[in-house]
């Protein structure tokens, strides 16, 4: 079942993983995977209270071990020392997902410059932030590493009412592919993963208020016509951090029930015809 976990016990036995942005949501759910798996996790944001309840949680549900560490990715000595913090508790570092996000749902023209910079200094420079002191650590030190961005499907189009994030996710984008080409040949994989709707409780509720779902239904966007369960989505993090896909870099991976296809098709939404047109249609076809 889609909601079950995918890879075998210990498929990350020892490896020790960072997590920015890991204390809620998808990033909580991607940890916590992971120490089921046999992994160390380290997690991080700029709320430490936030932490160590999930920190505390995971380690009761799981048995496992997790850290926290207070780090603001927007500025580079921050993440220097979240860094020297993880070694210095675990003596080495494997694997590092790029999750910290903020966004804002809203006509660009009613944004700030102010709100532009909040969104791409955490997305955009905290990813750049991360990837290149644990870069330069592994490879300073001639050590293989892993790097897993979360962007978004509209990294890959850009997206109306979400300017911000879609500049700095599709940053994001670029930043792994160019980082699997020049990083590569060093050991250090670099990927990501679009996720499409995966319903958390703060984000969502900010993204898609109920004022606004008056509106907008986004489940009818997509084909398979529910939402993404989280462990799905850690299930394809587990992967990608995992040996198992040690052949792939560089790649991009979509996960949103078909919703970003489903809404580039230009004759898509005929959907919404009814079959007794498409009869009268067939039959006028034929003559």
């Amino acid at each position: 079942m889609y909601n079950e976990p995918m890879l075998k016990e210990g498929a990350l036995e020892n490896k020790v993983i960072v997590i920015t942005g890991g204390g809620t949501g998808l990033g909580r759910a991607m940890g916590k995977y992971c120490v089921q798996l046999g992994a160390k996790l380290v997690i991080t944001s700029r709320k430490i209270d936030v932490l160590q309840e999930t920190a505390t949680a995971l380690e009761k549900e799981t048995g496992g071990k997790v850290v926290t560490v207070a780090c603001d990715v927007r500025k580079y000595d921050e993440v220097e020392r979240m860094l020297k913090h993880t070694l210095n508790e675990f003596g080495r570092v494997d694997a590092l997902i790029n999750n910290a996000a903020g966004n804002f749902v809203m006509p660009t023209e009613r944004l700030s410059h102010r709100a532009f910079d909040v969104v791409v200094d955490i997305v955009l420079k905290g990813t750049y932030n991360c990837s290149l002191a644990f870069g330069k650590y592994w490879i300073e030190n001639n050590l293989p590493g892993n790097i897993l961005n979360i962007v978004t499907t509209y990294a890959l189009t850009g997206s109306g009412y979400v300017a911000p994030s879609a500049a700095a996710k599709g940053g994001v984008l670029a930043l792994t592919r160019s980082l699997a080409a020049e990083w590569g040949r060093k050991n250090i994989r670099c990927n990501a993963i679009a996720p499409g709707p995966f319903p958390t409780e703060g984000a969502w509720s900010r993204l898609f208020p109920e004022e606004v779902q008056q509106y907008v239904d986004p489940l009818k966007r997509i084909p398979l016509g529910r939402y993404g369960n989280h462990q799905e989505l850690a299930n394809l993090s587990a992967y990608l951090l995992s040996d198992f896909s040690a052949y792939i870099n560089g790649e991009v991976v979509v996960i949103d029930g078909g919703e970003w296809l489903h809404g580039a098709g230009q004759f898509t939404n005929l959907e919404n015809i009814p079959q007794s047109l498409w009869d009268q249609l067939e039959k006028m076809r034929g003559k």
